[in-house]
């Protein structure tokens, strides 16, 4: 995968005005609007996202979110984000952070477990956590703007450990008297399994085998729970990830279907064409 660019913002965010930045590890600024994307795209950073008034909504992973003020959001690196809708009352903070820097505060578990994230993204936040975590980025900016301070990396590195512990407390916790169906934890098991697997299978069995079900079973408790088969799933996932490799990185569509684990660039072609209605060129362009 020589020529695999992943989309990032470095170049744009430090390009503008109200743009806190430490080398191209740590960014954090205020934004009035997220405009809407036409199609799924992927980051290489990790991005949290503090909504302070209005509401958006979108699609991480194929699961639906949506974000009301006050409330904070997080997507992991390789998350494929699809932005649908966003109010224009819409304000919030945005921090991103790469992945050597997440992998330098040495969290006790791997980052998207203790924060618990891949499951649900978005937390409400009562008026006093959101105090907390705005304190938190004023200290950062403050921080980062004395440009002659050595320790600048040190000092941010800190404070994010402690306010990730902060964060790890809201992220575990449940409302209360919410309680899974036996159904939606296997909707949730299945389609963790459709994401970690997606490249290599697209068979119904081989996910329920992963599941310790018969495929019959696995098809008829997705379908009631979600009025999706299966395999309208895994269709969609692999769907999904190739409009991102299209949108995101400089791949060609030879490397997006090998990527993806078709025979050939034509029965790919093929694939994504019965499935949304246009070539994966044309869809490109």
């Amino acid at each position: 995968m020589k020529n695999l660019i992943s989309l990032n913002w470095r170049s744009k965010l430090e390009g503008m005005e109200n743009v806190n930045f430490l080398n191209d590890d740590y960014y954090i600024y205020r934004n009035e609007k997220v405009e809407p994307h036409t199609g799924p795209f992927k980051m290489d950073m990790t991005i949290c996202g503090i909504c302070l008034k209005g509401e958006s909504k979108g699609r991480v992973d194929m699961i639906p979110f949506e974000i009301k003020a006050p409330a904070i959001s997080i997507v992991l690196p390789g998350q494929i984000i699809e932005h649908e809708y966003c109010s224009d009352d819409f304000e919030g903070i945005y921090i991103l952070m790469s992945e050597r820097f997440n992998e330098s505060l040495n969290l006790p578990d791997r980052f998207s477990n203790f924060l618990s994230v891949r499951n649900k993204p978005v937390v409400p936040l009562t008026d006093k956590q959101l105090d907390a975590m705005l304190t938190y980025c004023k200290m950062v900016q403050s921080v980062i703007k004395v440009t002659d301070n050595p320790n600048r990396m040190e000092i941010i590195r800190h404070l994010t450990i402690a306010f990730f512990y902060g964060l790890g407390y809201y992220f575990h916790k449940l409302p209360d008297g919410v309680k899974e169906t036996r159904s939606e934890v296997l909707m949730r098991n299945f389609l963790k399994q459709v994401q970690a697997f997606h490249k290599q299978e697209r068979k119904v069995e081989f996910y329920a085998d992963k599941l310790c079900l018969s495929p019959k079973y696995l098809s008829q408790t997705i379908k009631s729970c979600s009025g999706k088969t299966a395999g309208e799933w895994i269709d969609e996932y692999v769907v999904l990830e190739a409009k991102a490799l299209l949108r995101s990185t400089n791949m060609t569509i030879q490397q997006i279907g090998d990527e993806l684990n078709f025979p050939s660039q034509s029965f790919f072609g093929k694939y994504f064409k019965r499935l949304t209605g246009t070539s994966p060129k044309a869809h490109r362009e």
